[in-house]
C-alpha cells in the first residue's frame, strides 16, 4: 500500500515571487542608489527615525522594509554583532523577522487599518522598549491609505520618537501622503527595473528551477512585467507551469504569447501595415484570425499602440533601431514601415488607438469595438492632414481667381452685373482624399472676380466705397472663411484639438506665399 508522505517530509510549494523574495540588500534588483545610501548610513551609524519607500507595485518596497528591520536588529551568528548591511540570516532575530513572527517588528496594513484608533495603538506602543531586539520597528504598508486625522495624530510621535523606535513606510501613491509626514522621513524612490536587468534575473531563476526558456520568450515576459519584479516572477512561474506537462522542452515565444493572449509580433506589423494602407478587408480578416487563436482584442490594440510609438521613436531618435536589445523583427520591419509613414500619420494613429483602448474596455463586445477602430483607422489613412487640405483649397482659389487675359479688365465691374448665385447648400466639394502631400486635395471653390494687373492700375487710396467687396491684389485668398468650409470642418474633427490658427501652411514651389 502506498504511503502518503507526511507534511513534515514534504516542503510546501512556494510561488517564485515568495521563494525568491530578496533577504539582503545585495539581492535587491535594480535599486543600487538606495542600497548604497542605506549601506553607508548603517556603517556610519547615521540612522534616521523614519524612512518612506515609494514606487510601482511589485518593485520591492515591503521587502526593503523587512531587510532594513533585519539589518538593524541582526546580532550575528555568534550573538554579539551590531547593525550590519549584510544580515546573517541565521540568528534568532533574522529568522523571526523572515518568518514574520518577531514581537518587536510590527507590520501594519494601512489599507485595512486607517483610523485614529489604529494609530493610537502605535503611539501607545512606542513608549515601551523592545522585548528582545535592538530596535522596535513599525512597518506601515500603503501608508497613503491612512485618514487625515490618523496622519495628524502620528505627526508628533514621528518627529520625536524614542531612540529605540524606527518607522518604515511604504506607498505606491506618494502624492497622497501629507507634506508634513514627508518632511519627517527620509524618502527613497524605488525605480522601475530595466528590461535587461529583469531578463538576466529571470534567466538565472529559470536556470535554478531547471527550466529552459528562449531569449524571445524572456523578452515577452520582461515587457509584460513593465519594470515590476514581482509581476515578472509571477509570469515566469506561470510559463514554467504551462510547459511542465509537455516534457523538458524549451519555453518558446509562441507558448508565452498564447499564455499572455498576445498576437504574433510579425502579424501585428502586418495588421498595422494593412490598416495604414487603407486595406480594410485584409485587416479585419487578420484580426479575426488572431482572435480565434486566443489573442485578446485589448492586447492587440496595445501591441499596435506600442508599435506606433516604436515607429515614432525610430523617426525622431537617430540609431534607436540599432540598439543591441532590439529584436531583429522590430529592427527590420520598423525601419521599413517608418520610412513609408509621415509623422502626422503616426501621431494621428497614436491618438486614435489610445482613444480606442478605452472604447474596447467599455464595449459589450471587445472584438466588435476593435474592428470598428481598425475601420476608422483605415478610413482616416486616406484623409489629408489639415495642412494639406488648406494648401489644396488655397491652390484652387488661386487658379480660379487669377486667369490671364489679353485685354485688361475694367477697374470696376459694371454696377448692373448680377452676382453669381452660389450652388444650393453652399460651395460644393468633390475631392478624392489621398492623404499624400504630393497629391494635395483639389477643392472646387466659388469663382472669384478677375483681378487687374499691378502695372495697369494705380494704387488707390483704400476707402469704404471703392474697396468694399474687392479681393486684395496678388493674393489668392479664399472668399470664405476656411474654418467654415465643410471639408475643413471634417478634417478638423479627424484631428481633435487642432485649430486653424495652429496650422502653418507651407508655400508651394510654383506659387508665391499663400495668404
Amino acid at each position: 500500500m502506498n504511503e502518503t508522505p507526511s507534511p513534515e517530509t514534504t516542503a510546501p510549494y512556494q510561488v517564485f515571487a515568495r521563494k525568491y523574495r530578496p533577504s539582503t540588500f545585495a539581492e535587491l534588483v535594480g535599486q543600487d542608489a538606495m542600497v548604497q545610501t542605506l549601506t553607508n548610513a548603517i556603517h556610519a551609524d547615521r540612522l534616521a527615525q523614519a524612512y518612506i519607500l515609494t514606487g510601482v507595485r511589485g518593485i520591492g518596497k515591503t521587502s526593503t522594509a523587512r531587510i532594513i528591520a533585519r539589518a538593524l536588529n541582526c546580532i550575528g551568528a555568534d550573538g554579539n554583532g551590531g547593525p550590519t548591511p549584510d544580515p546573517c540570516g541565521v540568528c534568532a532575530n533574522c529568522l523571526a523577522i523572515a518568518e514574520d513572527r518577531h514581537v518587536d517588528v510590527l507590520e501594519m496594513d494601512a489599507a485595512s487599518r486607517t483610523g485614529v484608533d489604529d494609530i493610537r495603538e502605535v503611539i501607545d506602543g512606542v513608549r515601551y522598549r523592545p522585548t528582545s531586539a535592538r530596535f522596535k520597528i513599525y512597518i506601515i504598508d500603503e501608508v497613503h491609505m491612512l485618514s487625515r486625522h490618523a496622519f495628524n495624530a502620528l505627526l508628533k510621535t514621528l518627529e520625536e520618537p524614542p531612540e529605540h523606535v524606527k518607522f518604515v513606510f511604504a506607498t505606491t501613491e506618494i502624492r497622497k501622503v501629507p507634506v508634513t509626514v514627508l518632511s519627517r522621513c527620509q524618502r527613497f524612490d524605488l525605480r522601475r527595473v530595466d528590461m535587461e536587468t529583469l531578463a538576466a534575473h529571470f534567466a538565472a531563476i529559470a536556470e535554478k528551477e531547471g527550466a529552459k526558456i528562449s531569449q524571445s520568450a524572456l523578452h515577452l515576459i520582461t515587457r509584460a512585467a513593465d519594470g515590476s519584479v514581482r509581476d515578472g516572477l509571477s509570469l515566469l512561474d506561470q510559463a514554467v507551469s504551462h510547459t511542465a506537462t509537455e516534457g523538458d522542452g524549451e519555453i518558446d515565444e509562441a507558448e508565452v504569447r498564447g499564455m499572455l493572449g498576445l498576437a504574433d509580433r510579425s502579424r501585428s506589423f502586418m495588421l498595422l501595415e494593412s490598416v495604414m494602407a487603407g486595406d480594410v478587408a485584409p485587416a479585419l480578416d487578420l484580426l479575426g484570425q488572431l482572435y480565434k487563436e486566443g489573442a485578446d482584442p485589448l492586447a492587440i490594440l496595445e501591441d499596435l499602440l506600442e508599435i506606433t510609438h516604436w515607429l515614432t521613436r525610430i523617426k525622431v531618435v537617430a540609431g534607436a533601431a540599432d540598439a543591441p536589445d532590439v529584436p531583429e523583427i522590430e529592427r527590420v520591419r520598423g525601419k521599413d514601415l517608418e520610412s513609408r509613414l509621415s509623422m502626422a500619420a503616426l501621431a494621428r494613429t497614436w491618438q486614435m488607438l489610445l482613444k480606442g483602448l478605452q472604447e474596447v474596455r467599455q464595449a459589450p463586445s471587445p472584438i466588435q469595438a476593435a474592428e470598428m477602430i481598425l475601420v476608422r483607422l483605415a478610413h482616416t489613412a486616406e484623409l489629408p492632414t489639415p495642412e494639406e487640405a488648406i494648401r489644396g483649397m488655397q491652390r484652387d482659389a488661386g487658379q480660379s481667381g487669377a486667369k490671364p487675359s489679353a485685354a485688361p479688365p475694367p477697374a470696376e465691374p459694371p454696377a448692373a452685373l448680377p452676382a453669381a448665385a452660389p450652388p444650393p447648400g453652399g460651395p460644393t466639394t468633390e475631392a478624392r482624399l489621398t492623404g499624400t502631400a504630393s497629391s494635395p486635395v483639389v477643392v472646387a471653390m466659388p469663382e472669384t472676380a478677375p483681378e487687374p494687373p499691378l502695372e495697369d492700375a494705380p494704387n488707390p487710396v483704400p476707402t469704404a466705397s471703392n474697396d468694399a467687396g474687392k479681393p486684395a491684389p496678388n493674393s489668392p485668398k479664399l472668399k470664405t472663411d476656411p474654418a467654415k468650409h465643410p471639408l475643413v470642418k471634417a478634417v478638423m474633427e479627424t484631428f481633435p484639438g487642432s485649430s486653424i490658427e495652429d496650422i502653418r501652411v507651407a508655400p508651394d514651389s510654383d506659387e508665391g506665399d499663400p495668404a
